[in-house]
């Protein structure tokens, strides 16, 4: 069931009677995108200080542990994601919580004061003082000169979380966090009755705001190669090695994310086999995507034996090399083909059947326009693997990070 309410929240629920517990996911459609490059990191302390108490709930985290429930939430460069677990008897609770600091949350200055000092300690944890932490800061402005996806979901600084002051929470909740930005997503034992009603009663009387505009200028795909050598206490050289790839949802993107498998899933994977196992050169090797809204990357990785420069030029160059093949002097096979697909069919099934990860999947393809399947996948062909490979791996040039020891 999926409905809009007057204020134009959109609501999905998907009834399980198999369970005793009921998910609340709130989608709102921000993140770090939304940030001015002055003061960046701020969509994730404001996850943060979501938690600081609204209006009528001064204890978020205490409320919902009274009807036995749980919460989370996180953020990303496109979304922030907020979800409750309860018993299905205590459903209400989660309603009246979440919808509570959706209408007004409290603003205080202690709780900002707190989640500041926590956001700037998990900035050190993440990027300061955890090997290879500070390769995202140096590899996204090599692939996004203008675009907000040229810093992470952490931010710049930590000084630019220290500046944040009360107005500018003020600001960020009021420009980005409303019914009309979000979506709501209701899984479990709860009857499509009772999920409407207690939508429209707790979510309906929320007025609708003025969302501030979105204005991003994409960055052109690279065509000429950056390198930056950054050193960081680390045990051995990482070559981090980026492309540009398609949004979310297109064709491309979903022939990227089946790239990245036939690489790297599993110890029979080509990167494995032929890097790690294969060449004395790597002790591991990987490929992911970046899965953004916008243009994203797809990101080549290898930790690597040796510190000479020789070798380290040599393993970028079989890194690479590997990416390259699939565009035809060693395409992907049949075999290789059927085993991706059956690996993505088999881990969205899999990871489908936790309420919480349904619920954040209902509210993200309620936001796309779509459902939970996912047929382009499905219909890829040996022929999409080849003309992506090329226009990624070959057609356009690699940003490059090479951590190495201090």
């Amino acid at each position: 069931m999926e409905f809009t309410l007057d204020n134009g929240l959109r609501v999905v629920h998907m009834y399980d009677g198999d369970t005793a517990t009921v998910v609340l996911t709130v989608l709102y459609d921000t993140g770090a995108r939304d940030e001015d490059p002055a003061q960046t990191g701020m969509a994730h302390l404001f996850e943060h200080l979501m938690f600081g108490g609204s209006a009528n709930v001064p204890d978020f985290d205490r409320t919902l542990d009274a009807a036995g429930g749980s919460n989370n939430a996180f953020t990303g460069s496109d979304f922030t994601v907020f979800y409750d677990v309860v018993p299905a008897v205590n459903a209400e609770t989660a309603f009246y919580a979440e919808s509570d600091r959706m209408l007004a949350l409290a603003f205080s200055d202690r709780a900002l004061e707190v989640q500041r000092s926590v956001v700037i300690e998990e900035f050190k944890e993440t990027c300061l003082n955890r090997p290879y932490g500070g390769v995202s800061h140096a590899l996204r402005p090599l692939l996004y000169p203008s675009h907000p996806y040229r810093w992470p979901v952490i931010g710049i600084c930590p000084e630019h979380i220290a500046a944040v002051e009360q107005d500018d929470v003020r600001r960020w909740f009021y420009a980005h966090y409303a019914p009309n930005n979000a979506v709501l997503s209701i899984v479990g034992n709860i009857t499509e009755e009772r999920a409407r009603a207690l939508a429209e009663k707790y979510f309906g009387t929320i007025p609708a705001r003025d969302i501030a505009p979105r204005r991003l200028v994409d960055d052109p795909w690279p065509t000429v190669a950056k390198c930056v050598t950054i050193h960081d206490n680390v045990p051995q050289t990482l070559i981090a090695m980026a492309f540009r790839m398609d949004p979310y949802g297109t064709r491309g993107y979903y022939a990227a994310d089946a790239i990245t498998d036939i690489l790297s899933a599993g110890r029979s994977s080509r990167l494995f086999q032929r890097l790690v196992m294969g060449s004395g050169l790597f002790t591991a090797a990987d490929a992911s995507i970046s899965g953004s809204e916008h243009s994203g990357y797809l990101i080549l990785t290898g930790r690597v034996t040796s510190e000479a420069d020789a070798d380290i030029d040599r393993a970028r160059a079989m890194l690479l090399e590997q990416a390259q093949m699939l565009a035809g002097t060693d395409p992907v096979t049949d075999y290789e083909l059927e085993r991706t697909k059956n690996r993505f069919e088999a881990t969205t099934r899999y990871e489908n059947m936790n309420l919480t990860a349904l619920g954040a999947n209902l509210a993200k393809a309620v936001y796309h326009g779509e459902t939970l399947d996912t047929p382009i996948y499905r219909s890829l062909t040996a022929a999409d693997i080849a003309a992506e490979a090329r226009r990624i791996f070959i057609d356009h040039a690699p940003a490059t990070v090479l951590c190495r020891p201090r």
